[in-house]
């Protein structure tokens, strides 16, 4: 075996997530019952980091905007519910874009709702090249979303199919000819024209047309509208473009960063709405560029409910903090970065800096006791995220501290 090169840095190993992302115009309608199906729940090997889900046509009348207000959404609870066991954490920007730093690549997540009808679609062209051109972040370092290494754009896009009249498209769904439809798909013929939509990736359409139907049935629309079923729910990726070969050396260079794409399927057994969920499922392979997190957090010594804890932490050279940068405790399994039980901010409760070591006390005696397993974060005001997670601990109850000293002190037979 050859000998590590002390003097060399090592680079970072090569990390592979898998991303489940989810799309469905809900109609207004409660969660079903179960939805183990659509989130892969079902599987024994379930080999998820990350799920991505938009819905489109939540409930938004007056009660149900005061309602979410005061406590929240039915759909954000129940995924919630049934997500935070596995250790997935909710986040909602309120808004169409979500952007990420994941190990140092920019991502940018973009849930849309576009102009319905047949008529409308210049009109869907049009407003899919201003969601792009409005991206604007607060942040100056964060740069424009094109320069994003991956852009997931998802939603009720609500692209139909041209010419076919109605019997013939029910026809080809009813015969399995999707092919035949393809063709005259409006968001196919515009990825033909269009610059910039050329840019986005799609999976293949091997599952039926996802709108319309009868609500609480498979049926395609029996109203006296009848409708023509459509691929209304897409699911686009965009990569940045990777380096081109050199006219020399016709060997591309190993990519840092790449998306590939396991399924993309739709799921009938749904019928709450008139749309029928699609999902995708992707496996990305990344070289970080990052090797070590802004914030290492280390909690010192035994913690009791008793006593003030400390905490040591580091941070990265570059990283900027601020006053109002604080440190939450958390039980395992947290549904939201406002799900703390208890919290500190570091510029108030700072006792010592030393070698890039910084301490905190951090007060434990209010905290009630429970067996639960718990880990620390770092919220950076600058950032607007978690920049530091621990290692989970226990607390140890009151009585543990004296009970385990007075057995030691116990004599030996």
């Amino acid at each position: 075996m050859a000998a590590l090169n002390p003097g060399k840095p090592t680079e970072p190993r090569g990390k592979r997530l898998s991303i489940q992302v989810v799309t469905w115009n809900v109609a207004s309608a409660a969660p079903p019952l179960d939805l183990s199906d659509l989130l892969q729940l079902n599987k024994d090997n379930l080999n998820l980091d990350m799920y991505v889900i938009g819905l489109q046509e939540m409930n938004c009348g007056i009660m149900s905007l005061l309602s979410d207000t005061a406590f929240e959404d039915p759909w954000s609870s129940f995924f919630m519910d049934v997500l935070s066991p596995l250790s997935f954490v909710k986040g909602n920007k309120g808004g169409v874009n979500i952007c990420m730093k994941l190990y140092g690549y920019y991502i940018s997540i973009i849930n849309c709702h576009l102009p319905p009808h047949m008529a409308n679609n210049d009109q869907r062209l049009e407003h899919f090249d201003r969601i792009l051109e409005m991206q604007n972040f607060e942040e100056q370092d964060i740069p424009n979303i094109l320069d994003h290494d991956l852009i997931l754009w998802f939603g009720d896009m609500n692209f139909r199919i041209e010419d076919f009249g109605l019997h013939f498209v029910r026809e080809s769904i009813k015969n399995g000819c999707y092919s035949d439809l393809w063709e005259k798909d409006q968001l196919s013929i515009a990825k033909r024209h269009d610059p910039l939509l050329r840019q986005f990736q799609e999976g293949p359409l091997l599952f039926p047309p996802t709108y319309k139907f009868d609500k609480n049935s498979n049926n395609y629309d029996t109203s006296e509208k009848k409708r023509k079923p459509a691929w209304t729910d897409r699911i686009l990726w965009r990569l940045k473009r990777q380096p081109q070969a050199n006219p020399h050396n016709q060997r591309l260079p190993v990519p840092h960063f790449c998306l590939s794409l396991r399924s993309y399927v739709s799921h009938m057994m749904y019928c709450i709405s008139d749309h029928k969920p699609v999902t995708s499922t992707f496996d990305l392979e990344l070289k970080p560029l990052v090797s070590v997190p802004p914030i290492t957090l280390m909690p010192e010594g035994l913690w009791t409910m008793e006593n003030d804890m400390l905490i040591s932490y580091s941070l990265t050279p570059d990283f900027l903090s601020s006053p109002w940068d604080w440190i939450g405790l958390y039980k395992v399994g947290l549904r939201h970065i406002n799900d703390y039980v208890s919290y500190v901010w570091v510029g108030d409760n700072q006792v010592s800096f030393s070698d890039g070591l910084i301490q905190v006390y951090f007060n434990t005696r209010d905290i009630p006791e429970t067996e639960d397993q718990f880990l620390l974060c770092y919220y950076s005001n600058n950032l607007h995220s978690v920049v530091g997670i621990s290692k989970p601990f226990k607390i140890q109850p009151s009585s543990f501290l004296a009970e385990d000293l007075l057995s030691e002190a116990q004599p030996h037979i």
